[in-house]
């Protein structure tokens, strides 16, 4: 990890927001009458998409994919002006959220900038055409970084120049397939103009690590990403966490996940704990009761890490909004069985007391109960969260006032159905 990553990053609460979908009008100017709601939510940085102009050339869907990109240095019109991203950029400033945005520098539409001027700079295929290494991604066409100086001088300059222009971060997306001497090298120089930035990788999951790496392609593990990343995507468990919602696992092997981690990654590491994002399934999908969804989403607030909330998770939604149409979020269900309320009520606990840094431990009480324990000098945060969909009967070793609901927790037997937050 960069030795230097402050643990306080923990305490950060992340908003990914799809501007094409966040709004009736799908533009920066719609997306600004709803700062003062996401900074209801305690939100501290909001993770853009990619915002520049998307090709045209073998685009999926109407729209195309917005990972399909055509110039780095421009804003995609659909979405607004230059002057529109800056207008979002200082209204969010001035609420204190800082602004992170999405940089795709493994691949570029097949009608990018560079495809013209550096056609040299591309993967071929033997007929001379374009190509990617791996998937279905057939809307896009891989750099190769191979002793390709030229190529890292001009992408290290577009992350200067948003540098300049204000953003306050990178989410570098699939950052384990470019080489990390890249990244290390972007960071020391960047790190001139603006030491403050905040790095996050989109590492990738496990199997898909070794499937590139049997390819005989580069492939970063989190360990290795850490050197230069601040923080990591959760994508090295977040596939026993599902299977655990979709009959297919246990919570043990998750938890038993967690708690590897900790002696797995650098005593900084930080991790982005969500339940969704642009690429996952909605967790809603899985889930039965308005229980489950409170008792989730009080869970990544729990977690030693950064709450990762993306947008219409607020209201339950069970579908994703598309990546390649207009498919704007339905915000008739905001605050769905109180999902608003819990964020607010966890996020405003995590600022007060800042007990992610402090010793975790957690365990499973039942197949489908964790406790999630921090101490620090005579303090104790207990979190009892029930993923099932039946109540559970469960012990509990402790008494307190549950921060949540404000109900007295007496020692002993108790049948759990919602989350319990004790503070001792």
């Amino acid at each position: 990890m960069a030795k230097n990553t402050s643990i306080d990053l923990r305490n950060l609460v992340f908003y990914q927001m799809f501007i094409r979908q966040f709004s009736l009008t799908h533009d920066f100017k719609g997306a600004i009458k709803k700062l003062d709601q996401i900074k209801s939510l305690h939100a501290d940085i909001i993770q853009l998409l990619p915002i520049h102009p998307i090709g045209k050339l073998n685009r999926k869907g109407t729209m195309g994919s917005p990972y399909s990109i055509s110039n780095y240095y421009e804003i995609n019109p659909d979405l607004g002006t230059i002057r529109d991203f800056q207008n979002f950029l200082n209204e969010a400033h001035k609420r204190n959220m800082k602004v992170i945005i999405d940089i795709v520098f493994n691949h570029t539409s097949h009608d990018a900038v560079y495809s013209k001027t550096h056609p040299d700079w591309y993967y071929h295929k033997t007929d001379g055409s374009f190509t990617n290494r791996v998937g279905d991604w057939w809307d896009i066409t891989d750099f190769k970084f191979e002793d390709n100086v030229p190529l890292e001088n001009e992408l290290i300059n577009v992350l200067r120049y948003w540098t300049g222009f204000g953003v306050d971060g990178f989410r570098c997306d699939v950052a384990p397939l470019l080489p990390l001497s890249f990244w290390k090298r972007a960071r020391q120089e960047l790190t001139a103009l603006n030491p403050n930035l905040i790095y996050v990788s989109e590492s990738v999951h496990l199997s898909f690590i070794k499937y590139l790496r049997d390819l005989g392609y580069e492939a970063s593990s989190d360990s290795e990403i850490y050197r230069v990343f601040d923080i990591c995507y959760d994508y090295d468990i977040v596939d026993d966490f599902y299977q655990y919602f979709r009959g297919k696992g246990s919570l043990q092997k998750w938890v038993d996940d967690l708690m590897r981690q900790e002696s797995t990654y650098p005593k900084n590491y930080v991790k982005l704990r969500f339940i969704e994002n642009h690429d996952m399934e909605r967790l809603a999908k899985f889930l039965t009761t308005d229980a489950q969804l409170r008792n989730a989403n009080a869970l990544i607030f729990l977690l030693k890490g950064c709450p990762f909330i993306y947008n219409g998770q607020e209201c339950g939604l069970k579908e994703k909004p598309d990546l390649f149409e207009i498919d704007e979020i339905d915000w008739k269900d905001y605050n769905k069985a109180g999902i608003v309320d819990i964020i607010k009520q966890m996020g405003n606990l995590r600022k007060k007391l800042g007990f992610v840094n402090w010793v975790m431990n957690v365990r499973t009480l039942s197949p489908d109960v964790i406790e999630i324990k921090y101490e620090k000098e005579g303090m104790t945060v207990f979190g009892i969260i029930n993923l099932g969909a039946k109540p559970q009967l469960v012990d509990i070793q402790f008494a307190g006032l549950n921060y949540l609901s404000q109900q007295k927790i007496e020692k002993g037997l108790h049948e759990v159905t919602e989350p319990i937050v004790l503070v001792i």
